[in-house]
């Protein structure tokens, strides 16, 4: 069986088991989704969703992220991991959004990549959730998934998302990737994935191997 006939059913077998394929951070605005996909690099997005709370009722807007003291944000994002980091970006890249887009999330790779803190997962997942363009989040679960099924040899994110951009289709790419997060979560699991109950393991390779 060839990739793309591979990936076209797994996308079929993901969309019947997870129907509405959401991104597990909670947002309401495109800013808040910029900055909780940042807090959740190295951190577990249910940690996030515990700690936004407090740190979006605080901070409302792109201008008051800007001007905000630094040490206070790191307070709040402290259980978030790397919080020093965090911090810095999310000061930086609302002061940047303000002085070279109008204060708005950019739409765009290159300029959201042009933001403190912000890489091409962040970039894709902002273009796919907030602007509905085609995406690939090369996330962990995404890379070990594609990996098992055979869709990709390689654990590099940048080699992962070009090759899925050419298996997937463009509409189904960015909630196919939201989708394996969720199945990378409750069945394949790193180091001990449930292939038996895989809704995917009729052609998955690594399941075929065994």
């Amino acid at each position: 069986m060839k990739e793309k006939d591979i990936a076209i059913l797994a996308v079929n077998a993901l969309k019947k088991k997870y129907p509405e394929g959401l991104c597990s951070l909670n947002a309401e605005n495109p800013l808040q989704l910029l900055i909780a996909t940042r807090l959740s690099a190295q951190c577990t997005d249910a940690r996030v969703n515990l700690v936004t709370p407090e740190l979006f009722e605080k901070y409302k807007t792109v201008e008051d992220f800007a001007a905000a003291d630094i040490g206070d944000i790191e307070n709040i994002i402290h259980s978030c991991g790397f919080f020093r980091a965090k911090a810095k970006d999310i000061v930086g890249m609302c002061r940047k959004m303000i002085d070279d887009f109008a204060g708005e999330v950019p739409s765009t790779l290159e300029d959201l990549t042009s933001l403190p803190g912000v890489g091409r997962k962040t970039a894709n997942l902002i273009m796919g959730d907030v602007y509905g363009k085609p995406a690939v989040v090369a996330d962990t679960h995404l890379i070990r998934i594609s990996n098992l099924l055979g869709l990709v040899a390689t654990k590099d994110p940048l080699k992962v998302e070009m090759r899925l951009r050419e298996l997937l289709p463009p509409e189904e790419s960015n909630d196919f990737c939201h989708r394996c997060v969720l199945h990378g979560r409750d069945t394949c699991i790193s180091g001990r994935p449930k292939c038996s109950e895989c809704v995917m393991n009729g052609f998955c390779r690594h399941f075929e191997s065994k």
